[in-house]
């Protein structure tokens, strides 16, 4: 029985080093992933375990004794003067914990771990004369010429008294906005874009003509040094201040703490605000500071005994596209989107995705049926980067945009000469639409009706039988009663598909919605109706905004309110009228008259005028005056940002607006304060930056008058 598991572990070891060494090269050599860092893992921690427990199959090739790939052919060979070594990963505190027993003791520096491209310059007296890629960490890739285009790395180091030859190690990457930037351009040019910035740092940088990179703009961080004979510093952060202002770029966010608390700290601090930083980050890296303590400990085949990486929960992970659907909008845009394998990304199981129209699927290149890359950054919505086209098998097809509406059969077609959208003509009567439409009027930042979800507007817009009790148009929300709303019995849809959500059994899930077993009002039935009535009062800007009217969002809906202080008005005033308000210009303006041209669009208003809803602003006095009472923060632009306690994003900025102030959404010089709740990030440096008041959540208060 032994002889049989050693053999198994043996056969597995050998798969297991195989599939990771083809996995690196296609990494490091290939600018390619096959898969995602936590599939690559998972397959490293198995071959570590196996090893551990079987130490004489351990083989000179195998990814736990070696680092990176090798070089490619295509650029010249560079050996190193000191080995470019790997680092080992933790992935919860328990195993950091572990690591520092095992350890020295702090003082620790902490830094973010970029997710980019691994480089090693050589300085001799001063001047770069060479740099390299990793490769397999004895011998990488010359891309000097390429390095010389960027311009954060000198190619003279400042100051004087420089050491006769040394080597500094460092991370290329791509920022955040750049790599946004260059994909849209990609994209815009029929291409391809990249599946991550880390891919597209590589690939810029190992182009064969610097030409190109010239045109990438790439940075790099420093991280530490390789080759340096008797370095005069006895610290990790002494070395960091001293290649700063040798103009080396060093990031400024690194922090020396004492403790293993601290260091927990650190990480906690990180992973709440990543999607805040410049470049992207998998993950902090830990380092005894004291040099000395570092050459005690020394290294493995592969990594420093001194250094570990505390590496986040993935954002992005392969998976396969199992089908692309269609789902219809409150306009009428049909937009596709991905049905897939369902997996576990950035804490929670995706199985949807967007895709937003034909042209994207096209320009992404993905096929039904590939391995895609897909990414989930904190709470963004889902995002399919592109297919791993090497990982396909003949059997994946194309997505055929459909001609007509999946959910009432009208006909899918452009709005206007040019819209890439397709949009469901049927506009009136689609199911699809008015669910839609009802559910976004009753969303927060809308008329905020708080009885009136997503599974409330799919059960008044689709009951399981045809009832005069269901709400057929918007018109008659504000007129429903207890007796409509009690015989309503509703599928109960997923709000991100619109496809009915299924029980134990596998069918479909009908309730009872509005009323309880034994026959009496539930309670979402009285709070709906005491919604309703509560939000017929609610600012004219917020009505208009709930009409549905396409363009017409929040900022531009309160631009027309303040104008012309009523909806008649503001149906009533030609394009010209329209087009001379702040932030609305002639396609809103004819899209504002398309709507009321509309016959079943004016009866809404006529209805929920007829139910008591207010229309019109009190004490406005007409277009370009302003409603009675002026404000306190009457021309003010205010910002606001962070975690308020006693305020949503929505209330704050309507308290600014109704006391005369502009809620903008970013710090200028024009910017009157700012205020700044909890986990405020980047609008906070911002007006830091500019030298902006910034005030707290209990300063707004008391100017407020509360």
């Amino acid at each position: 029985m032994t002889d049989l598991f050693k053999a198994a572990a043996e056969k597995r070891v050998q798969e297991l080093v195989e599939l990771l060494n083809h996995h690196r090269a296609a990494y490091y050599e290939g600018n390619t992933v096959l898969v995602s860092d936590a599939e690559y893992d998972q397959l490293l921690a198995e071959l570590q375990l196996l090893e551990s427990e079987n130490p004489e199959l351990i083989t000179g090739d195998s990814p736990t004794q070696t680092v990176g790939g090798s070089a490619n052919q295509a650029f010249a060979p560079v050996e190193h003067l000191e080995k470019m070594m790997s680092l080992d990963n933790v992935f919860s505190f328990e195993e950091f914990c572990a690591w520092a027993e095992r350890g020295g003791s702090g003082p620790y520096l902490c830094e973010l771990k970029i997710d980019g491209l691994a480089i090693n310059l050589r300085y001799e007296n001063g001047r770069l004369v060479s740099a390299a890629t990793r490769g397999d960490g004895v011998v990488g890739e010359d891309v000097t010429a390429n390095v010389l285009t960027i311009p954060s790395i000198p190619r003279q180091l400042l100051g004087v008294g420089h050491p006769s030859v040394v080597e500094i190690r460092g991370e290329i990457y791509f920022a955040v906005a750049d790599f946004a930037k260059l994909n849209e351009g990609l994209v815009a040019e029929g291409k391809a874009p990249f599946a991550n910035p880390r891919n597209s740092a590589s690939g810029s940088l190992r182009q064969k003509d610097p030409k190109v990179t010239a045109t990438r703009p790439l940075k790099m961080l420093v991280h530490g040094i390789g080759a340096w004979p008797e370095a005069p510093v006895r610290n990790q952060s002494e070395l960091y201040e001293m290649l700063a202002g040798w103009g080396l770029p060093t990031s400024p966010r690194y922090r020396v703490v004492n403790s293993v608390d601290e260091v927990i700290s650190y990480i906690e601090e990180f992973e709440k605000h990543r999607h805040d930083l410049e470049h992207e980050i998998d993950g902090v890296v830990v380092k005894l500071d004291n040099l000395a303590q570092q050459r005690e400990l020394g290294f493995t085949s592969r990594a420093p005994r001194w250094a570990i990486a505390y590496k986040y929960a993935p954002e992005q992970v392969n998976t396969k596209l199992l089908d692309i659907r269609i789902g219809v909008g409150r306009t009428g845009r049909a937009t596709p989107y991905a049905v897939l394998q369902p997996v576990k990304v950035a804490g929670s199981v995706v199985e949807f995705a967007t895709l937003h129209n034909q042209e994207v699927v096209v320009a992404k290149g993905v096929l039904i049926g590939d391995t895609v890359v897909l990414r989930k950054a904190g709470d963004v919505i889902p995002e399919i980067l592109g297919p791993v086209v090497e990982l396909r098998t003949g059997s994946e097809r194309a997505f055929v945009m459909p001609t007509n509406c999946p959910d009432c059969g009208g006909e899918l077609a452009p709005s206007a000469e040019g819209d890439v959208d397709l949009r469901c003509q049927n506009s009136r009567s689609c199911p699809a639409q008015l669910r839609e439409r009802v559910a976004y009027l009753g969303s927060r930042g809308v008329l905020d009706i708080e009885a009136l979800g997503y599974v409330a507007a799919c059960a008044l817009t689709q009951p399981v039988e045809p009832s005069d009790s269901a709400l057929h148009s918007e018109a008659d929300l504000f007129n429903l009663t207890l007796e409509q709303l009690l015989p309503i019995r509703a599928l109960v849809l997923d709000p991100d598909t619109g496809l009915p959500k299924l029980d134990a059994d596998g069918k479909p899930k009908i309730v009872d919605f509005f009323k309880k077993k034994d026959g009496s009002p539930a309670e979402v039935a009285i709070k709906l109706l005491k919604n309703l009535e509560e939000a017929k009062t609610k600012p004219l800007w917020r009505i208009l905004v709930a009409l549905s009217i396409r363009h017409v969002g929040p900022v531009a809906a309160r631009s027309l309110a303040s104008h012309f202080g009523s909806l008649d008005r503001i149906f009533t005033a030609d394009e010209s009228e329209l087009s001379k308000v702040d932030g609305v210009g002639s396609t809103l303006a004819q899209s504002i008259q398309e709507w009321i041209s509309v016959d079943w669009h004016r009866e809404i208003i006529e209805k929920w005028r007829a139910a008591g809803v207010q229309l019109e602003t009190p004490g406005h006095l007409g277009p370009g005056a302003e409603a009675a009472g002026g404000g306190v923060f009457e021309g003010l632009s205010i910002v606001a940002t962070g975690s308020l306690k006693n305020f949503t994003r929505e209330q704050i900025e309507e308290a600014i607006i109704t006391n005369g102030g502009k809620a903008a959404s970013s710090v200028s010089k024009k910017t009157a304060f700012v205020v700044a709740g909890e986990n405020a990030g980047s609008k906070l440096a911002k007006a830091e930056e500019l030298g902006v008041e910034i005030i707290t959540e209990e300063e707004f208060q008391l100017r407020l008058g509360q």
